[in-house]
């Protein structure tokens, strides 16, 4: 047999690149396991490697190299860059633990949040990182929820207290369960998102009550048996500007993607009530509800809905309106605002602003990779496009094909009709 080193050109492409379809079904049949993820043979028999495989993106925006092999893995498909079906998952369940890992989520909407799965991934370390002595990760919920996969998420014990009085800003009702929740249960740690949406003032609040000096802005876990609990956290200081490492306390504030959310196993989710009622819940503060605001006026960085406007615009004056009727904040990719279609401030993506909405609508946007990057950490992402093989459609969560223009007018049409029966009935 030949010694000559044949290439397909074609796969070594589609392998290298991660938008394609069927790069991860490449990565398998060109790789030998794990490192071929992120090695490959070049044209001239040289080992070529792949930066994009190694490290992750921090809290900052700053990249970080991943030693635990994590990111390896998710590049062959078995880590976080794959999901598996739940059924597909390995089902965990643990009767008697040794110790609880507490974990408050912000769940904006009812719904985890990002920042909440990655919150309850750093609490499987806690609870896993005895080995034998394996401890539960338990959710305590404050008001309704909407949630349905808590068990996928890492929780192993639910402690949900539906009460109404937990809905809205209820600081001092919210600090009384998680009391009487200390005096009876005694949680080894209390985690919390450092977060604006009430994690933040919560986790604090928390710590105050408790007597503890809590870490604030966690990004890093790392076991270190010269602590009292066996761990060392990193947390951002400073206004951001340095790392403070310390021994790991009680009551953690931990940002987003301080770990990586669970993805392999699902557990139990058991309830867990507590044997005693909650006393009686302090009523000092009344909220009065949520004020409206103009989304015109909201920055993109904190809007919650965007509707992003690309080249496959063409009805401008209808595209403002179905953003108006909509409540969403207004976007644009590069190409809209070169145009002068969009201001500047409204350019989502690397060369623009970083998003992060829960629901991102890409109305006529192809998807390059500059744009895809300033919306990777948008939780659903919907498109409109004509080009059903567009690298935006590939990304979004739920696609539409066809014309932008009667698209959104029909869609603005069902949502007043909607308006107007609510109405009626009422």
């Amino acid at each position: 047999m030949s010694d000559i080193i044949r290439r397909d050109p074609r796969r070594e492409w589609i392998a290298r690149n991660r938008l394609h379809p069927e790069h991860e079904r490449m990565l398998a049949e060109l790789g030998q396991g794990m490192a071929m993820a992120t090695e490959w043979m070049g044209p001239n028999g040289a080992i070529r490697r792949n930066p994009h495989a190694v490290g992750f993106i921090g809290p900052n925006g700053i990249k970080r190299i991943d030693r635990s092999g994590v990111q390896q893995a998710a590049a062959t498909g078995r880590g976080a860059g794959h999901k598996p079906a739940a059924d597909d998952r390995r089902r965990v369940t643990i009767e008697a633990p040794a110790f609880l890992v507490a974990v408050i989520p912000d769940m904006p909407g009812g719904r985890l949040s990002s920042h909440d799965r990655d919150l309850l991934g750093l609490a499987r370390q806690l609870a896993d990182g005895d080995g034998d002595r394996p401890g539960a990760v338990m959710a305590v919920v404050l008001g309704g929820h909407k949630e349905e996969s808590l068990g996928e998420a890492g929780i192993d014990r639910l402690l949900h207290f539906d009460d109404a009085r937990f809905d809205g800003y209820a600081p001092e009702a919210r600090l009384a369960a998680l009391t009487a929740v200390e005096d009876e249960l005694a949680p080894r740690h209390w985690l919390l998102p450092d977060s604006k949406l009430g994690g933040a003032d919560l986790g604090r609040r928390l710590a105050a009550r408790l007597g503890e000096r809590p870490a604030v802005g966690v990004w890093q876990l790392e076991k270190d048996e010269a602590c009292a609990l066996g761990w060392r956290c990193t947390g951002r200081g400073a206004a951001g500007t340095i790392d403070i490492s310390r021994a790991l306390p009680r009551v953690v504030l931990a940002l987003a993607e301080c770990a990586e959310p669970v993805s392999e196993t699902c557990h139990a989710a058991q309830p867990l009530p507590l044997s005693q009622p909650l006393p009686p819940l302090l009523g000092r503060i009344e909220d009065l509800g949520q004020v409206a605001v103009d989304p015109a006026g909201v920055a993109l960085a904190e809007a919650e809905f965007i509707l992003s406007a690309g080249n496959g615009v063409k009805d401008w004056e209808g595209f403002h309106q179905a953003a108006k009727v909509l409540g969403a904040t207004e976007g644009a990719s590069r190409v809209a605002v070169d145009d002068g279609f969009m201001p500047r401030h409204r350019q989502v993506g690397a060369t623009g602003t970083w998003v992060t909405a829960r629901v991102y609508m890409a109305v006529g946007i192809s998807g390059a990779i500059q744009h895809l990057q300033g919306i990777q950490s948008c939780d659903k992402v919907v498109a409109i496009n004509l080009d059903p093989g567009c690298d935006m459609i590939k990304r979004a969560d739920l696609a539409v094909i066809g014309d932008s223009t009667s698209l959104l007018a029909a869609l603005v049409d069902l949502v007043e009709r909607q308006r107007e029966e609510k109405r009626d009935a009422a």
